[in-house]
Formats: C-alpha cells, structure tokens, sequence
C-alpha cells in the first residue's frame, strides 16, 4: 500500500503545475483581446461617425433637391397659368371675330351661312365676263324680303 499511497502525491502537484504555465498565456491573451476590442470600438466609432457625415450630406442634398423642385413646380404653374390666360384671350378673340363675322354677313342680308354659302359659290353669271347680272341681284333681294 505503500506504493499505492505515493502515487496519488505524484498526481496531485503534476496538474498545478500546467496551470501556472498556463495562466501565462491567458494574461497575454486577455491583454491582446482588450486591445482589439479597444480597436474594434475605435473603428465602429470611426464608422458610426462617417455614417452619421453621410446622412448629414444626404439630407443636405434631399433638400437642396427638394428646393429645386418646389421652384419648378412655381415656375410650371406660372407658365401653365400664362398659358391658360393666352388661350382664353385667344378663344375670346376667336368667339368675337366669328360674331363679327356672323353680324357682317346679316348685315349684308345673309342669315343662314350654311346656305348663303352655297350662292356665294353660284351666282347667276355671265359665261363670258363673270359679271353677276343685276337681275339675279334683285331677285335675291326679293326673296330675303319675303321671308
């Protein structure tokens, strides 16, 4: 038993012995680990900075183009406001020269264009010259009086 009772003695300090080599190690490593993890924050700091530079140019641009856009918006409702003003004066002159043109020729005794239009076209002519004889001009006249 004497042999059995100096083995365990042997067991014990040989697995003391690794820890302390161990523990070595472990110190470097944890100094290593502080120092990327105190670089990892420097770069995240970095990065977070430089996204909150680039939201702050993004939001600038937003709102120079905004701007932009809300002046051309006034500027095309002007010209489409100058528009609209042209093109009624243009309907009113257009709606006045057709009145003026309707009055002129019931002035001159036409009253139905659509069907003065067509005596415009064939007067009663003289084959040669073209002339309206003057009967035909009297006749005319007559029938205008008796409507």
């Amino acid at each position: 038993m004497a042999d059995s009772d100096s083995a365990p003695s042997v067991h014990v300090p040989a697995p003391l012995a690794p820890k302390k080599e161990n523990i070595t190690p472990v110190g470097s490593k944890i100094v290593e680990l502080n120092e990327s993890r105190t670089e990892l924050l420097n770069r995240i700091q970095g990065l977070k900075q430089d996204l909150q530079n680039w939201r702050s140019k993004l939001d600038t641009q937003v709102k120079v183009y905004r701007d932009e856009l809300s002046e051309m918006k006034i500027s095309l409702n002007v010209e489409v406001d100058q528009l609209r003003s042209e093109f009624q004066e243009l309907r009113s002159t257009l709606q006045q020269q057709q009145d003026d043109v309707t009055a002129s020729l019931k002035s001159l005794g036409l009253q139905d264009v659509s069907g003065d239009a067509k005596e415009v076209k064939d007067p009663k002519t003289d084959g040669k010259d073209g002339e309206v004889h003057a009967s035909s001009i009297e006749d005319d006249n007559a029938k205008e009086d008796g409507n």
